[in-house]
Order: C-alpha cells, then sequence, then structure tokens
C-alpha cells in the first residue's frame, strides 16, 4: 500500500514581496549637470543592495525619489515628501539609501521619519552601515550614528560661523544683498558714485524734513529706485539710515569693525540724521506739521489795501487751524475792518493754488512766461518752457511745504480778498525764472 505525500511537502513556500524604494539626496547643486553623479553613484548602490535581496522577494520600486541641491536639515525636501504620501498610501515596504545622512541630518527629524515608517510597517536600510530598525539594537545603532551625524552638522556650521566672524572682524564682505551706494565685485564692496549721491541725498534730506513720510513723497517725485529697481518705502529709508556699512564699517552680531570698503556718508552727517532719529515719529510729525509755512503770506490783501497776516489757533484735540486776520482785527478795530476780515488759510492757499494750476495750462501764459524766459536767456526754446510748466502740475502735491512756498512767491504778484472773492495776480516774470529752474540739469549745464 502506498504511502500519500504530505500536502506541504509538495508545495513551495510562497515568498512575500517586499517593494523597495531608493532615496538619495545631495546638499548641493554642484556637479548634478553631469552624466554620471552622486545621485546616480547612490543609486546604483543601492539598487545593487536591493538586486542581492532578491530571493527574499526584494522587488525595486520604479519611482525615482532624488532630492538634488537640498539640505538633509529640513524635511521640506520635494522627492522625501513625495516618498512619505507613497508610504502612507502604501505603495512601499522599505527605504534603502546609501548613508543615514542622506534621510536626514538631525535626530528629531529622523525621529518623526522614524514614527511615520513604524505607522506603515515601513523598514528602512542603510547600504552602508547595515541595520534593521524593527529590532531594539538596531534603533540603537540608529539613534548613535545620527548623533554621530548631527554632531558632524554641528561642527561644520561652528566652523563656518567662528570663519564668518573673523572675516567680518578684518572687515571683510561676506556677500548676502549688497546695500544701495556699492557694487560687489571679487568678494569687494565698491563705491558706486550715483547710487552713493542717492544716500547722500537721503541722510540730508532727513535732516532738512525730519520726516521719513514726507522724504519718500520726495525720493518718488524725482524717481529714484531703491537697489532692487522699485519706487522707496519708509521702510527702505529707514534701512538705509541706519546701515552702519555707510560709515565704512563692518557689521557681525551687533559688533562693528573697520571695514575694506570706503565709506559713502561721513560721520558729521550720520550723527545729524541720528540726532533726528532719536526724537518719536510722533514729535517729529507735530514738528512738521508746526513748520508748515504761510503760502500766501506777503501776497494777501484784504478790500481796504492793507495786507492781511497769517496766524492760528488750537482746538480742544490740539488741531491746529489758520487763517489770514486783517490788520484792522489784529489791531482790535474791526468796526472799520474790510468785508471780509478773517478766511481760512486752507481754503484761500487751496483755491489760490487752483487757480495758479490752471492758469499753468493756458497758451497765452506758456507764450508770456517764453518771451520773459528768452528776453534773460536767449537760448531757451519754447518747448523747453512748456515742457518745465507742464511738469510742475502733475508734481505739486510730491513737493515739500517750503518748496510750494517758494513757487507760490515767485509765481503770485498778490491777492486780493472781496466780498466778491479773490482776485489773483501772476507774476510773469516769476513764471520765467522757474521755468529756467525746471529746465533739465542736462540742458542747463549745456547752456
Amino acid at each position: 500500500m502506498k504511502r500519500k505525500p504530505a500536502a506541504d511537502a509538495a508545495m513551495p513556500a510562497t515568498v512575500r514581496k517586499i517593494r523597495a524604494a531608493v532615496y538619495t539626496r545631495k546638499s548641493s547643486e554642484e556637479g548634478l549637470d553631469m552624466e554620471f553623479n552622486s545621485l546616480d553613484a547612490q543609486r546604483e548602490s543601492c539598487e545593487a543592495y536591493v538586486a542581492s535581496q532578491r530571493s527574499e522577494g526584494w522587488v525595486l520600486v520604479p519611482d525615482r525619489y532624488d532630492d538634488g541641491g537640498v539640505s538633509g536639515g529640513t524635511l521640506e525636501r520635494p522627492a522625501l515628501r513625495r516618498l512619505l504620501a507613497d508610504i502612507e498610501r502604501g505603495l512601499v515596504d522599505v527605504v534603502v539609501v546609501y548613508k543615514i545622512d542622506r534621510l536626514s541630518r538631525a535626530l528629531m527629524d529622523f525621529a518623526k521619519l522614524v514614527e511615520v515608517f513604524d505607522a506603515n510597517s515601513v523598514t528602512f536600510v542603510s547600504v552602508t552601515q547595515s541595520f534593521n530598525t524593527t529590532t531594539s539594537m538596531g534603533r540603537l545603532t540608529l539613534n548613535i550614528l545620527l548623533s554621530f551625524a548631527q554632531f558632524e552638522r554641528e561642527v561644520i556650521g561652528e566652523r563656518i560661523r567662528d570663519k564668518v566672524a573673523a572675516s567680518r572682524a578684518r572687515g571683510i564682505w561676506m556677500g548676502g544683498f549688497v546695500p544701495l551706494g556699492y557694487d560687489a565685485r571679487d568678494r569687494k564692496l565698491l563705491v558706486n558714485e550715483p547710487e552713493a549721491e542717492l544716500v547722500r541725498r537721503i541722510f540730508t534730506g532727513f535732516v532738512e524734513i525730519g520726516s521719513g513720510t514726507k522724504l519718500v513723497a520726495a525720493l518718488r517725485a524725482e524717481g529714484s529706485l531703491t537697489k532692487r529697481g522699485r519706487a522707496f518705502t519708509k521702510s527702505d529709508v529707514y534701512r538705509v539710515l541706519s546701515n552702519r556699512t555707510y560709515l565704512g564699517e563692518a557689521m557681525h552680531k551687533g559688533k562693528s569693525h573697520p571695514g575694506e570698503h570706503a565709506a559713502i556718508v561721513p560721520q558729521f552727517m550720520w550723527d545729524a540724521a541720528h540726532a533726528v532719529l532719536t526724537v518719536s515719529p510722533r514729535v517729529r510729525a507735530n514738528r512738521t506739521r508746526n513748520q508748515t509755512p504761510a503760502l500766501l503770506r506777503g501776497l494777501i490783501f484784504g478790500s481796504d489795501g492793507r495786507a492781511m497776516s497769517p496766524t492760528h489757533t488750537r482746538g480742544r484735540r490740539g488741531q491746529q487751524y489758520r487763517y489770514y486776520v486783517s490788520q484792522s482785527v489784529l489791531k482790535g478795530s474791526a468796526a472799520d475792518g474790510p468785508a471780509v476780515a478773517r478766511i481760512s488759510a486752507k481754503e484761500i492757499e487751496g483755491a489760490v493754488v487752483a487757480q495758479v494750476r490752471g492758469l499753468l495750462r493756458q497758451p497765452e501764459v506758456m507764450l508770456g512766461t517764453w518771451q520773459a524766459a528768452h528776453s534773460a536767456q536767449r537760448e531757451i526754446s519754447e518747448e523747453e518752457v512748456r515742457g518745465a510748466l507742464e511738469q510742475l502740475e502733475p508734481l505739486w502735491e510730491q513737493l515739500f511745504p517750503a518748496e510750494q512756498a517758494r513757487i507760490v512767491q515767485l509765481m503770485v504778484a498778490r491777492v486780493d480778498i472781496g466780498a466778491d472773492g479773490a482776485d489773483v495776480r501772476m507774476r510773469v516774470d516769476g513764471l520765467a525764472t522757474l521755468a529756467r529752474d525746471l529746465r533739465p540739469s542736462a540742458t542747463r549745464a549745456a547752456a
């Protein structure tokens, strides 16, 4: 009688398929454009290891997870994020790397990765540092290796920081964003004279005006641009005012060292600007408002023919209200005064400026201005006068109050106030002077 063979002896054991994903990383982009680079070398070694485990059921995942030019100090890496997503979708059973620091150099980051691996029953293999993360001994080995990898990373960082500090102490430019006023060449800062002139203009302008807001308005009206080619903001202005590079110094962690580069701003100019900066912005703003000149001082007259004087009062909340008042009111004889004894400075100045700006657009005014300017300066053309007057109108709001007052004094001969309104008389010779002043600097130099 024949014995029937056992079923388990006749059927071979089935080998479970293990899907292996290879991850590679290189911190710098140097050499990545070569036909065979560091990422290729890492992958070749990892693929050979996976092939050696074929008898255990290992198969290579076709997707490539390569991070080129990405630091191991962060988990925000495109290929790594894609690998983790595939792990959570159940597409990977084991992660293979050339060395553990290719996956991460930071111990805390690595702990997060291992947590993801464990949650999805994924193991981790280093080709050159063979261990298994599923055992306690493998985890101990991993922690030891990671501690050394992090130690190495921190030592490298300390060396770099020490080198930077030593170089800055010697005044050497160590790179970064090149400030306005300089160009970087051969790791040295060289003065860019047109930009340096703009830097000095910012310092002197801030001292004169005492307001970052008004200085920004002036810089924008002039068409001045930052190093990056955009219009100035208050932050840009204050960044220039606080940059000690302009004194010829090199800064590192709050300490100043003599720099190799030339200074742009002299010490007295720096001190003057910082004396203004020590005053609170609110106080400076109040000063600027209080210094607003009376545009029509000496030009405005009442119906009695006598000059009206500028004055002001303050409201309960400290607001300033400006007026032009007749002499009779000031001297206490209002009964004998003109029909209009007091007028709001804001209203009459706005009306006069609006009338002046309207007159600037009239052809006969432009012609008369050119004739007056031409008689004093024969080479000035009618087109130049027209261009100068047309340029003034849109820039008016950007001018400083003192500059507005100077222009009004040049352009207005007299303002008579009566019950029927205001009569404004222009000065053509003043317009001619203004037109000559507004001509392009290159044209004036050539003349």
